[in-house]
């Protein structure tokens, strides 16, 4: 880079921090200056600044959103004090189910934080454990999708048709292997900069605690005084759960992630929002022309956590295991996310008509483009019907495919590997939208103990687990 040319950027970059530091308002610029001294003093002096790395995760949401900002305030304040700044690493997992309003909304905001073009910046996105650079443009993996919708099925037939454990499990279980990886790669970070809350990173790692121990993974009861032996444990725990669920069947990855032996600082600030109130933040309402995704995933709300989907499952669960009508279910659900929807500012349109017939084309369609489930394989699912001998399958036929009953016997033939008729095979695969060999392992297990999206209290965690990282990127 040419001296006129560095020069110029840095211009750019001085008047991009006027302009996002013209939205602080006084507890703002208070939090900018704190997170500035932490950066400080975890890196050793300003004199060792420039070669200090940190990285936060960044999921689209609110609290992500704007640390993020506020993370950008401090690299270029810097800059404008010192030879060198450090260096900073943005992440994003890109889940099954992410939007391209939720990309297209990331994207926006690195662009208005000129982030795309700077060296000291990276941006990189984790999708089906890979690291990539960012690309809000990139289409979606296919193996990943199609490991997504396995994942998804298998998760939601063992845990006998737990709504928030489908929708969320294979998410949630994704993030020690996520963590891993963008700590690690190319020479890794130093430092995890968090403004999610000690109390929400507790509830996620009892939620995962309580999901390994449900499927019988063995658990040390001591949490790991560090943020590299949390992530491998965290990761360690997912891997013993898809053990325990595909058994036989289980396939290890062919790109495992590496464990961190630098020991990382964690640098929180959650509290450092306590007298700012977020959603009305000028930093994000304007400057980062904040708007929340209405189809996007929540992670810290695992009973919310995709509602129009949640909606569209308990309306199947109303109508096809309760004999209710698929608009009380969908009403039912509506009524309970209300204040929750308030609250994260979703238009409040987006359930309204959810129990109509064009709501209810609306999900089917959403379900299908993203996680390739129709609703037959839904309601399937809800029924959890091959599981521990197949125990329901007799109800699930009477209730949903009353012409099948007359092949029942046959179908248990099937289901336990009993030479049968290719074409009752393909009804099982085609109804429940998995193979064949997996849907035999269905038969021979018993139902899995599930979290079910309860969060509480890790207890026993120390301090430092407790605030260990930034577990959604919210």
């Amino acid at each position: 880079m040419s001296t006129i040319h560095e020069q110029a950027m840095n211009y750019v970059y001085q008047q991009v921090l006027q302009r996002l530091i013209g939205h602080f308002g006084r507890a703002e610029r208070t939090a900018l200056q704190l997170l500035i001294q932490r950066i400080i003093v975890a890196a050793g002096g300003m004199e060792l600044v420039g070669n200090y790395k940190v990285l936060v995760v960044h999921g689209g949401g609110e609290v992500s959103s704007y640390t993020l900002a506020l993370l950008r305030a401090a690299q270029l304040t810097i800059a404008g004090r010192a030879p060198r700044t450090f260096h900073l690493r943005v992440a994003t997992l890109r889940y099954v189910g992410m939007t391209e309003g939720r990309l297209d909304e990331i994207n926006r905001g690195y662009g208005r934080l000129f982030l795309h073009d700077d060296p000291r910046v990276e941006l990189l996105m984790v999708e089906n454990q890979e690291v990539l650079p960012f690309n809000h443009q990139r289409p979606a993996s296919t193996v990943g999708r199609e490991i997504s919708q396995r994942n998804m099925l298998m998760v939601g037939h063992l845990t006998s048709g737990d709504c928030r454990a489908t929708l969320c499990s294979d998410t949630y279980l994704a993030l020690g292997d996520f963590y891993q990886r963008v700590t690690t790669w190319n020479g890794g970070v130093h430092a995890l900069v968090s403004g999610d809350s000690a109390r929400k990173q507790s509830q996620f790692l009892a939620w995962l605690k309580k999901t390994a121990q449900g499927a019988g993974v063995s658990i040390v009861e001591s949490w790991p005084a560090s943020l590299t032996g949390l992530f491998a444990r965290m990761d360690e725990w997912s891997t013993g759960y898809y053990r325990d669920v595909y058994g036989e069947h289980y396939v290890s990855s062919d790109n495992p992630s590496k464990v961190s032996h630098r020991h990382l600082a964690y640098i929180g600030i959650a509290d450092l929002y306590s007298d700012i109130d977020l959603p009305s933040s000028s930093v994000l309402t304007e400057f980062m022309a904040f708007a929340p995704d209405p189809l996007g995933f929540h992670f810290s709300h695992p009973s919310y956590s995709n509602p129009l989907l949640m909606a569209h499952l308990r309306g199947l669960q109303a109508q096809c295991l309760r004999d209710l009508d698929y608009e009380d279910g969908v009403q039912r659900f509506v009524q309970q996310a209300a204040e929750y929807m308030r609250r994260q500012r979703l238009p409040q349109t987006l359930l309204a008509e959810a129990g109509s017939r064009e709501g209810r084309i609306l999900s089917s369609t959403y379900a299908q483009q993203f996680f390739g489930l129709d609703e037959t394989q839904l309601i399937c699912l809800l029924f959890s019907p091959f599981i521990h001998h197949g125990e329901r399958l007799e109800g699930y036929l009477r209730q949903c495919h009353p012409g099948m009953l007359v092949a029942l016997p046959e179908l248990h033939n099937v289901l336990q590997g009993k030479p049968t008729a290719d074409m009752l095979q393909q009804w099982l695969t085609d109804t429940s939208g998995l193979p064949m060999p997996l849907l035999q392992h269905l038969y021979r297990k018993r139902p899995m103990v599930s979290a079910s999206g309860r969060w509480r209290s890790a207890g026993a965690m120390t301090h430092d687990s407790a605030q260990a990282c930034q577990l959604s990127g919210r």
